[in-house]
């Protein structure tokens, strides 16, 4: 077990170094191109998936069949495909003869959009949100909708404020919007998800934690048993209520503790506004709970997953996936993979340092 630990602990080392020459390439990357920032705005993918779909459905028809069946299906498919295509192109040969009228036709077929927003302690995605929400709103109806595959666990406030207020502009609109939630969406997560007409959550996916909690270490302490002195100068009585390097006064805890408050009280009348249904009091304990329970609560409005959902829109509507993407950089993509095979190593050999003794579900 000695020996397991230190070869661990070796391969923790390698990690670091790996990282650090990474990081270092990243700055002097970073340096080299700094003049060309900003010329790469990104550009917006559309993807249908109904084809796609489509596609997947056909090919496990003809793997599964007899070999002497797959040609004729396959030319029953191809003849119903070439049908399927002659009378789009004759739909939207009428549809230009007609105008107007031809283009309230169009309209009265349901589309839906789907986003993928994967939540950072900061938010970072909302860059992209903003990107996707703005696209959509330029073509969105009131029959068509939008759909948000969510997964965050919260983090900073005014991040995931700007974030839900991306979604709140298609509320606005008058453009229903379903959050599935297939892992998390906890605090912030759920503060996006709340702003949502209709809820899903898979059965052991985490939602709530409406809450706000704040830390910081303080090293007052070591600096004093160091003879060093931290001196800190502001103007505005409470400017900082609490500081890592000073003394911390029993006041300032109190503000500080004051201010948490009143930003709990905005997240929930925040929750209760979009969702009324649900008994604010009793769920914004900070506490989390699973898709199953969350419905009992009117956290959510239907326990499923976001594939059970999806392969049900397609059936019914046009569903189109949409996504801001911005070209990565050299020294991006580098550190990128570099941090995911740091990520990877270390958690490997803490499992197998820690599976011996520990039970896991």
């Amino acid at each position: 077990m000695e020996l397991l630990f230190e070869y661990g602990l070796f391969l923790a080392k390698i990690a670091t170094f790996v990282f650090a020459f990474a990081l270092v390439v990243s700055i002097v990357m970073a340096g080299r191109q700094k003049n060309n920032q900003g010329n790469e705005k990104g550009h917006l993918e559309i993807t249908p998936l109904n084809e796609q779909f489509e596609h997947m459905r056909e090919s496990m028809l003809l793997a599964t069949m007899d070999e002497a069946l797959q040609k004729a299906e396959e030319k029953k498919l191809n003849k119903a495909k070439k049908k399927q295509a002659a009378q789009a192109r004759k739909d939207e040969k009428k549809a230009s003869k007609q105008g107007d009228q031809g283009e309230a036709v169009a309209a009265d077929k349901s589309r839906v959009f789907v986003l993928n927003f994967d939540g950072d302690v900061s938010a970072s995605a909302v860059s992209h949100l903003r990107e996707e929400v703005t696209a959509i709103l330029t073509q969105a109806t009131s029959n068509d909708e939008v759909l948000i595959k969510l997964e965050s666990s919260g983090g900073m406030v005014h991040s995931y404020g700007l974030a839900s207020s991306q979604l709140d502009r298609l509320r606005k609109k008058g453009i229903p919007l379903t959050a599935c939630v297939d892992a998390v969406a906890a605090s912030g997560g759920y503060m996006m998800a709340c702003v949502a007409d209709k809820i899903l959550a898979a059965p052991f996916a985490i939602v709530g934690s409406i809450g706000v909690v704040a830390q910081m270490p303080n090293f007052s302490k070591v600096l004093k048993k160091h003879d060093v002195d931290f001196e800190i100068l502001t103007a505005g009585k409470y400017k900082r209520t609490l500081t890592m390097f000073g003394e911390n006064t029993d006041e300032g805890r109190e503000k500080f503790v004051a201010e948490l408050e009143d930003t709990h009280e905005l997240f929930k009348s925040y929750v209760s506004e979009r969702r009324p249904q649900i008994d604010i009091e009793k769920i914004a304990t900070g506490e989390i709970w699973y898709g199953s329970q969350a419905k009992d609560l009117s956290l959510v409005d239907d326990v499923q997953t976001s594939d059970e959902y999806l392969v049900s829109r397609i059936a019914e509507a046009e569903v189109f996936e949409v996504s801001f993407v911005q070209k990565k950089k050299l020294h991006q993509r580098l550190g990128i993979a570099v941090e995911e095979s740091a990520d990877r190593l270390l958690l490997k050999w803490w499992a197998r340092l820690t599976q011996t003794s520990n039970k896991q579900f």
